[in-house]
């Protein structure tokens, strides 16, 4: 049986608590929009969600069912592409999905890679998925998504699709992509995941490379028909340590909120920032909050960065990491239990409590609890998880 998302009903407030007080700061015109055409198809989607925060939501537990990939894009988190040798099982992978369909606060489960679609026992776990209460989300580069597959992802109870599109010009996006044509074959898995009634999301990374693109890729993904887009910011690990200099710097990242803000404005697509929870504050002393009582409430529904503190990410071996961003494992899923893992392994523990363990500038930040800096960028800079971001700009005065 499902765990539903209005069980308790003040997971439906908190949610939309946090989408509201983001309206309000962004002065959303598509509120209503977003609000009829796509708020109760997200709210599934977000189930157990206490806010909104970097990568999405809290309560976001992601599996990198796969190493193995059919792209080679230039800016992936992973290095090889290739299948891992010592890659869970298929009984491993139900097992893990057990652990993570135990835990309260978790009640969707994302299956990302490398490409989750090249295992071949992908339709087994999501049955699996479905089968223990947990709604499936499926990160894909889309390229093995057509009508048929799409129809047979509703059917395994897949309720989104996060296709990665990092351009609205088809030679930019092929280019990152490294692959001519991968334009033609996400927007062909975008159609068909609209036909067959499955949430479209729209993931994107952004870097110098694509910087000036986005405000017509934000454009793109509203008339294309997504309720949400997760806007990633390039983190130099895994194949990103290549292209580091592509990262975007401080006044880079603040042009980034700014296009996600004024983009906001108008879109019916949420938009919300992966790797950039500098974001949340920016859009609160846009709105001319910085102290009292809005920014403690915002404080309740704004969580900023989400790693290991509501978001978790498991690799192909079963490593459990805090993020995709920070290559620190807590443990293994095959020798401890998840739980034990999430909740008492000191990388977790460190991050759950970062009001009081973050160094630098953002430990004495006033803006801890809604943002937080970006601890996989603190981590790939300094080798530090709990060291300040080197690339937030909030203090920047030109």
């Amino acid at each position: 049986m499902s765990k539903t998302f209005y069980n308790p009903p003040t997971l439906v407030l908190q949610q939309l608590g946090s989408v509201i007080l983001m309206g309000f700061l962004n002065r959303w015109r598509g509120f209503p929009g977003w609000l009829m055409k796509y708020g109760l198809k997200s709210l599934p989607v977000a189930n157990g969600a206490t806010g909104m925060g970097c990568i999405g939501y809290p309560g976001h537990p992601v599996w990198e069912v796969t190493g193995a990939c059919n792209l080679r894009c230039i800016h992936c988190h992973a290095v090889s592409g290739q299948r891992e040798k010592d890659e869970l099982s298929t009984d491993e992978g139900k097992k893990l999905i057990d652990m993570i369909a135990q835990e309260e606060e978790f009640r969707t489960i994302v299956f990302t890679g490398g490409e989750p679609l090249v295992r071949p026992d992908l339709f087994e776990l999501l049955d699996h998925a479905k089968a223990v209460g947990l709604r499936s989300i499926i990160a894909t580069n889309g390229h093995l998504i057509d009508e048929e597959v799409a129809y047979k992802l509703k059917e395994h109870g897949v309720v989104c699709n996060a296709i990665s599109l990092d351009a609205a010009n088809p030679e930019i996006h092929d280019r990152i992509r490294n692959k001519p044509g991968a334009f033609e074959l996400a927007m062909r898995a975008i159609e068909a995941t609209k036909k067959a009634g499955i949430l479209l999301q729209i993931n994107t990374t952004a870097m110098e490379y694509n910087l000036n693109e986005l405000p017509r890729l934000i454009r793109l993904a509203d008339s294309l028909g997504a309720g949400i887009m997760l806007m990633y910011q390039l983190v130099a690990v895994g194949r990103g340590e290549k292209i580091e200099k592509a990262t975007l710097k401080k006044k880079a990242n603040r042009s980034l909120s700014h296009i996600i803000r004024e983009g906001q404005r108008l879109s019916k697509t949420i938009v919300e920032p992966v790797a950039g929870p500098q974001y949340w504050p920016y859009i609160l002393e846009q709105g001319g909050i910085k102290n009292g009582f809005l920014l403690r409430l915002a404080g309740k529904v704004f969580h900023g960065c989400a790693a290991g503190r509501g978001f978790v990410y498991v690799k192909a071996n079963g490593d459990v990491w805090p993020c995709p961003f920070i290559e620190v494992s807590g443990g293994n899923v095959r020798y401890q239990s998840f739980h034990e893992i999430y909740h008492h392994s000191p990388v977790f523990r460190d991050l759950r409590r970062r009001e009081e363990t973050l160094k630098g500038l953002c430990g004495e930040c006033k803006y801890r609890t809604v943002c937080g800096g970006c601890r996989g960028r603190a981590h790939s800079y300094f080798g530090d998880y709990l060291a300040e971001d080197p690339r937030c700009f909030m203090n920047l005065t030109t």
